[in-house]
Protein backbone atom coordinates (compact mmCIF):
# COMPACT_ATOMS: atom_id res chain seq x y z
CA UNK A 1 0.00 0.00 0.00
CA UNK A 2 1.06 3.59 -0.58
CA UNK A 3 0.72 5.85 2.44
CA UNK A 4 -1.26 9.08 2.25
CA UNK A 5 -1.93 11.97 4.55
CA UNK A 6 -4.72 12.16 7.12
CA UNK A 7 -7.43 9.52 7.10
CA UNK A 8 -7.47 9.13 3.30
CA UNK A 9 -7.41 5.50 2.18
CA UNK A 10 -4.09 4.41 0.71
CA UNK A 11 -3.93 3.03 -2.80
CA UNK A 12 -3.66 -0.73 -3.02
CA UNK A 13 -1.20 -3.03 -4.79
CA UNK A 14 -2.52 -6.60 -4.97
CA UNK A 15 -1.37 -9.69 -6.86
CA UNK A 16 -3.43 -12.89 -6.69
CA UNK A 17 -2.84 -16.12 -8.59
CA UNK A 18 -4.44 -19.45 -9.47
CA UNK A 19 -2.62 -22.49 -10.85
CA UNK A 20 -4.02 -25.93 -11.59
CA UNK A 21 -2.34 -29.30 -11.90
CA UNK A 22 -3.64 -32.66 -13.15
CA UNK A 23 -4.33 -35.58 -10.84
CA UNK A 24 -4.55 -39.27 -11.62
CA UNK A 25 -7.77 -40.30 -13.30
CA UNK A 26 -8.07 -37.06 -15.27
CA UNK A 27 -9.10 -34.71 -12.47
CA UNK A 28 -7.93 -31.21 -11.55
CA UNK A 29 -6.31 -29.95 -8.38
CA UNK A 30 -5.65 -26.32 -7.43
CA UNK A 31 -1.90 -26.31 -6.98
CA UNK A 32 -1.87 -22.57 -6.14
CA UNK A 33 -4.69 -20.42 -4.78
CA UNK A 34 -3.08 -17.22 -3.53
CA UNK A 35 -5.27 -14.33 -2.42
CA UNK A 36 -4.13 -10.76 -1.98
CA UNK A 37 -6.96 -8.52 -0.72
CA UNK A 38 -9.08 -7.10 -2.19
CA UNK A 39 -8.60 -10.03 -4.61
CA UNK A 40 -9.72 -12.90 -2.39
CA UNK A 41 -10.11 -16.36 -3.92
CA UNK A 42 -12.30 -19.16 -2.59
CA UNK A 43 -12.56 -22.69 -3.94
CA UNK A 44 -16.27 -23.53 -4.07
CA UNK A 45 -16.22 -26.83 -5.92
CA UNK A 46 -13.98 -29.17 -7.92
CA UNK A 47 -12.08 -26.87 -10.26
CA UNK A 48 -14.37 -23.94 -9.36
CA UNK A 49 -13.08 -20.68 -7.83
CA UNK A 50 -15.08 -17.60 -6.82
CA UNK A 51 -13.58 -14.11 -6.63
CA UNK A 52 -14.64 -12.35 -3.45
CA UNK A 53 -14.01 -8.61 -3.08
CA UNK A 54 -12.90 -7.98 0.50
CA UNK A 55 -12.55 -4.20 0.17
CA UNK A 56 -14.31 -1.35 -1.62
CA UNK A 57 -13.32 -0.59 -5.17
CA UNK A 58 -11.13 -0.73 -7.07
CA UNK A 59 -10.51 2.96 -6.33
CA UNK A 60 -8.38 5.45 -8.21
CA UNK A 61 -4.70 4.62 -7.74
CA UNK A 62 -5.25 0.90 -7.07
CA UNK A 63 -3.19 -1.61 -9.04
CA UNK A 64 -4.67 -5.12 -9.11
CA UNK A 65 -3.34 -8.20 -10.90
CA UNK A 66 -4.67 -11.73 -11.30
CA UNK A 67 -2.57 -14.49 -12.85
CA UNK A 68 -4.30 -17.66 -14.07
CA UNK A 69 -2.37 -20.76 -15.18
CA UNK A 70 -4.46 -23.72 -16.35
CA UNK A 71 -2.12 -26.70 -16.68
CA UNK A 72 -2.38 -29.07 -19.66
CA UNK A 73 -5.30 -31.46 -19.39
CA UNK A 74 -7.03 -29.61 -16.52
CA UNK A 75 -10.22 -27.55 -16.18
CA UNK A 76 -10.90 -24.31 -14.29
CA UNK A 77 -14.13 -22.35 -13.77
CA UNK A 78 -13.75 -18.79 -12.36
CA UNK A 79 -16.76 -16.80 -11.20
CA UNK A 80 -17.44 -13.95 -8.76
CA UNK A 81 -19.76 -13.56 -5.80
CA UNK A 82 -21.09 -10.13 -6.82
CA UNK A 83 -20.64 -7.27 -9.26
CA UNK A 84 -17.53 -5.10 -9.08
CA UNK A 85 -18.17 -1.40 -8.36
CA UNK A 86 -15.37 0.82 -9.66
CA UNK A 87 -15.16 4.04 -7.65
CA UNK A 88 -13.20 7.31 -7.85
CA UNK A 89 -10.34 7.44 -5.39
CA UNK A 90 -8.45 10.03 -3.34
CA UNK A 91 -5.73 10.22 -5.98
CA UNK A 92 -6.00 11.69 -9.46
CA UNK A 93 -4.92 8.37 -10.97
CA UNK A 94 -6.51 5.50 -12.85
CA UNK A 95 -7.36 2.28 -11.13
CA UNK A 96 -5.87 -0.66 -13.03
CA UNK A 97 -6.88 -4.31 -13.28
CA UNK A 98 -4.62 -6.73 -15.20
CA UNK A 99 -5.53 -10.37 -15.86
CA UNK A 100 -2.92 -12.70 -17.32
CA UNK A 101 -4.27 -16.12 -18.29
CA UNK A 102 -2.51 -19.11 -19.83
CA UNK A 103 -4.40 -22.24 -20.89
CA UNK A 104 -2.30 -25.31 -21.66
CA UNK A 105 -2.73 -28.12 -24.16
CA UNK A 106 -6.02 -29.96 -23.76
CA UNK A 107 -7.07 -27.65 -20.90
CA UNK A 108 -10.19 -25.51 -20.59
CA UNK A 109 -10.97 -22.25 -18.80
CA UNK A 110 -14.38 -20.70 -18.12
CA UNK A 111 -14.19 -17.09 -16.86
CA UNK A 112 -17.62 -15.65 -16.04
CA UNK A 113 -17.51 -12.91 -13.36
CA UNK A 114 -20.49 -10.72 -12.55
CA UNK A 115 -20.66 -7.30 -14.27
CA UNK A 116 -18.34 -4.37 -13.63
CA UNK A 117 -20.22 -1.16 -12.73
CA UNK A 118 -18.53 2.16 -13.55
CA UNK A 119 -19.55 4.66 -10.88
CA UNK A 120 -19.58 8.37 -11.73
CA UNK A 121 -16.13 9.95 -11.52
CA UNK A 122 -14.10 6.74 -11.74
CA UNK A 123 -11.21 6.31 -14.16
CA UNK A 124 -10.39 2.67 -14.77
CA UNK A 125 -8.17 0.63 -17.05
CA UNK A 126 -8.49 -3.10 -17.71
CA UNK A 127 -6.00 -5.30 -19.57
CA UNK A 128 -6.59 -8.98 -20.32
CA UNK A 129 -3.79 -11.06 -21.84
CA UNK A 130 -4.95 -14.53 -22.79
CA UNK A 131 -2.68 -17.23 -24.22
CA UNK A 132 -4.07 -20.56 -25.45
CA UNK A 133 -2.41 -23.74 -26.64
CA UNK A 134 -3.70 -24.94 -30.00
CA UNK A 135 -6.07 -27.53 -28.50
CA UNK A 136 -7.10 -25.53 -25.41
CA UNK A 137 -10.64 -24.15 -24.91
CA UNK A 138 -11.83 -20.88 -23.38
CA UNK A 139 -15.20 -19.33 -22.57
CA UNK A 140 -14.58 -15.73 -21.43
CA UNK A 141 -17.41 -13.30 -20.68
CA UNK A 142 -17.12 -9.62 -19.73
CA UNK A 143 -19.98 -7.22 -18.91
CA UNK A 144 -19.80 -3.48 -18.18
CA UNK A 145 -22.62 -1.36 -16.74
CA UNK A 146 -22.53 2.39 -17.39
CA UNK A 147 -22.94 3.77 -13.88
CA UNK A 148 -25.39 3.14 -11.09
CA UNK A 149 -29.06 4.01 -11.47
CA UNK A 150 -29.53 7.58 -12.68
CA UNK A 151 -25.85 8.50 -12.98
CA UNK A 152 -23.44 8.88 -15.86
CA UNK A 153 -20.54 6.44 -15.91
CA UNK A 154 -16.95 7.25 -15.16
CA UNK A 155 -14.26 6.44 -17.69
CA UNK A 156 -12.96 3.01 -18.59
CA UNK A 157 -10.51 1.74 -21.18
CA UNK A 158 -10.59 -2.03 -21.60
CA UNK A 159 -8.03 -3.92 -23.69
CA UNK A 160 -8.33 -7.62 -24.58
CA UNK A 161 -5.58 -9.59 -26.34
CA UNK A 162 -5.91 -13.31 -27.09
CA UNK A 163 -3.38 -15.50 -28.90
CA UNK A 164 -3.48 -19.17 -29.89
CA UNK A 165 -0.06 -20.82 -30.15
CA UNK A 166 1.42 -17.34 -30.36
CA UNK A 167 -0.82 -16.30 -33.27
CA UNK A 168 -3.20 -13.38 -32.58
CA UNK A 169 -6.85 -14.46 -32.35
CA UNK A 170 -8.49 -11.28 -31.02
CA UNK A 171 -7.27 -7.78 -30.21
CA UNK A 172 -10.03 -5.50 -28.99
CA UNK A 173 -10.16 -2.17 -27.18
CA UNK A 174 -13.25 -0.59 -25.64
CA UNK A 175 -13.62 2.94 -24.26
CA UNK A 176 -16.55 3.99 -22.05
CA UNK A 177 -17.20 7.46 -20.63
CA UNK A 178 -16.04 9.59 -23.54
CA UNK A 179 -18.84 12.16 -24.10
CA UNK A 180 -17.74 12.66 -27.69
CA UNK A 181 -18.57 9.07 -28.63
CA UNK A 182 -20.72 7.39 -25.98
CA UNK A 183 -24.04 8.65 -27.32
CA UNK A 184 -23.19 8.08 -30.98
CA UNK A 185 -25.45 5.58 -32.78
CA UNK A 186 -22.24 4.11 -34.16
CA UNK A 187 -20.94 3.35 -30.64
CA UNK A 188 -23.40 2.80 -27.75
CA UNK A 189 -26.35 5.03 -28.60
CA UNK A 190 -28.78 4.96 -25.66
CA UNK A 191 -27.49 1.65 -24.28
CA UNK A 192 -26.52 1.44 -20.61
CA UNK A 193 -24.52 -1.78 -20.77
CA UNK A 194 -22.03 -3.48 -23.08
CA UNK A 195 -20.68 -7.00 -23.02
CA UNK A 196 -18.80 -9.62 -24.97
CA UNK A 197 -18.03 -13.32 -24.85
CA UNK A 198 -15.08 -15.03 -26.49
CA UNK A 199 -15.54 -18.73 -27.19
CA UNK A 200 -12.23 -20.05 -28.45
CA UNK A 201 -10.28 -23.19 -29.13
CA UNK A 202 -11.19 -26.81 -29.65
CA UNK A 203 -14.64 -26.46 -28.06
CA UNK A 204 -15.74 -23.27 -29.79
CA UNK A 205 -18.80 -25.12 -31.06
CA UNK A 206 -18.88 -27.89 -28.49
CA UNK A 207 -19.63 -28.72 -24.88
CA UNK A 208 -18.11 -25.50 -23.47
CA UNK A 209 -21.40 -23.89 -24.53
CA UNK A 210 -23.71 -26.75 -23.69
CA UNK A 211 -25.20 -25.17 -20.57
CA UNK A 212 -25.87 -21.83 -22.25
CA UNK A 213 -27.37 -23.58 -25.26
CA UNK A 214 -29.81 -25.60 -23.17
CA UNK A 215 -30.88 -22.45 -21.30
CA UNK A 216 -31.44 -20.45 -24.48
CA UNK A 217 -33.38 -23.15 -26.34
CA UNK A 218 -35.73 -24.28 -23.56
CA UNK A 219 -38.71 -22.13 -24.68
CA UNK A 220 -38.86 -22.21 -28.48
CA UNK A 221 -42.29 -21.09 -29.70
CA UNK A 222 -44.30 -21.50 -32.90
CA UNK A 223 -44.41 -17.78 -33.61
CA UNK A 224 -43.76 -17.15 -37.31
CA UNK A 225 -41.23 -14.40 -36.61
CA UNK A 226 -39.26 -16.68 -34.33
CA UNK A 227 -39.41 -19.55 -36.82
CA UNK A 228 -38.01 -17.26 -39.50
CA UNK A 229 -35.27 -16.13 -37.18
CA UNK A 230 -34.39 -19.71 -36.27
CA UNK A 231 -34.03 -20.55 -39.94
CA UNK A 232 -31.72 -17.56 -40.42
CA UNK A 233 -29.64 -18.68 -37.45
CA UNK A 234 -29.24 -22.18 -38.87
CA UNK A 235 -28.25 -20.78 -42.25
CA UNK A 236 -25.70 -18.46 -40.68
CA UNK A 237 -24.17 -21.25 -38.61
CA UNK A 238 -23.98 -23.56 -41.60
CA UNK A 239 -22.20 -20.90 -43.67
CA UNK A 240 -19.87 -19.89 -40.84
CA UNK A 241 -20.86 -16.24 -41.19
CA UNK A 242 -21.91 -13.52 -38.78
CA UNK A 243 -25.40 -13.62 -37.26
CA UNK A 244 -27.15 -10.46 -36.04
CA UNK A 245 -29.91 -10.31 -33.42
CA UNK A 246 -31.62 -7.54 -31.49
CA UNK A 247 -28.69 -5.73 -29.85
CA UNK A 248 -26.37 -8.69 -30.39
CA UNK A 249 -23.82 -9.80 -33.01
CA UNK A 250 -22.14 -13.20 -33.30
CA UNK A 251 -18.92 -13.00 -35.30
CA UNK A 252 -16.80 -16.00 -36.32
CA UNK A 253 -13.10 -15.12 -35.99
CA UNK A 254 -10.35 -15.92 -38.48
CA UNK A 255 -8.87 -18.37 -35.97
CA UNK A 256 -10.56 -21.01 -33.81
CA UNK A 257 -13.15 -18.87 -32.08
CA UNK A 258 -16.36 -16.86 -32.04
CA UNK A 259 -16.95 -13.40 -30.55
CA UNK A 260 -20.37 -12.46 -29.20
CA UNK A 261 -20.98 -8.71 -28.62
CA UNK A 262 -24.09 -7.11 -27.15
CA UNK A 263 -25.61 -3.80 -26.01
CA UNK A 264 -28.58 -3.45 -23.68
CA UNK A 265 -30.62 -1.14 -21.47
CA UNK A 266 -29.80 -3.01 -18.26
CA UNK A 267 -27.70 -5.88 -16.90
CA UNK A 268 -30.52 -8.44 -17.09
CA UNK A 269 -31.19 -7.75 -20.75
CA UNK A 270 -27.46 -7.76 -21.49
CA UNK A 271 -27.03 -11.23 -19.96
CA UNK A 272 -30.01 -12.55 -21.93
CA UNK A 273 -28.61 -11.23 -25.19
CA UNK A 274 -25.15 -12.61 -24.53
CA UNK A 275 -26.54 -16.03 -23.64
CA UNK A 276 -28.61 -15.97 -26.82
CA UNK A 277 -25.47 -15.27 -28.84
CA UNK A 278 -23.39 -17.83 -26.96
CA UNK A 279 -25.98 -20.50 -27.73
CA UNK A 280 -25.39 -20.06 -31.48
CA UNK A 281 -22.22 -22.10 -31.07
CA UNK A 282 -24.26 -25.06 -29.82
CA UNK A 283 -23.70 -28.25 -31.84
CA UNK A 284 -26.34 -29.42 -34.28
CA UNK A 285 -29.26 -27.46 -35.67
CA UNK A 286 -30.73 -26.15 -32.41
CA UNK A 287 -31.53 -22.47 -32.73
CA UNK A 288 -32.00 -20.36 -29.60
CA UNK A 289 -35.27 -18.69 -28.75
CA UNK A 290 -35.39 -14.90 -28.48
CA UNK A 291 -34.80 -13.58 -24.96
CA UNK A 292 -37.93 -12.03 -23.46
CA UNK A 293 -38.96 -8.85 -25.24
CA UNK A 294 -37.01 -9.49 -28.45
CA UNK A 295 -38.79 -9.74 -31.79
Amino acid sequence: MRASSGDVRSSVRAHASIRTEPVSGGGTRLETLRSDPPLTLRQTGPGVVHLVSTAAGPLGGDRLRLDIDVAPGTMLDIRSIASTLVLPGPFAEDSVMVVNARVGAGASLRFVPEPTVLAAGCSHRVAVRLSLARDAAVFWREEIVFGRHGERPGRCRSRFDAVVDGTPLLRQELVVGDPASDGSPAVYGIARCVGSTLVAGREATGKALGEAAREATRETTGDATRRGHAEAVRAGKAAGRAVLGDGCAVLPLAGPGVLVSALADDAVQLRERLEWGEALAAPGDAAPAFPAGQR
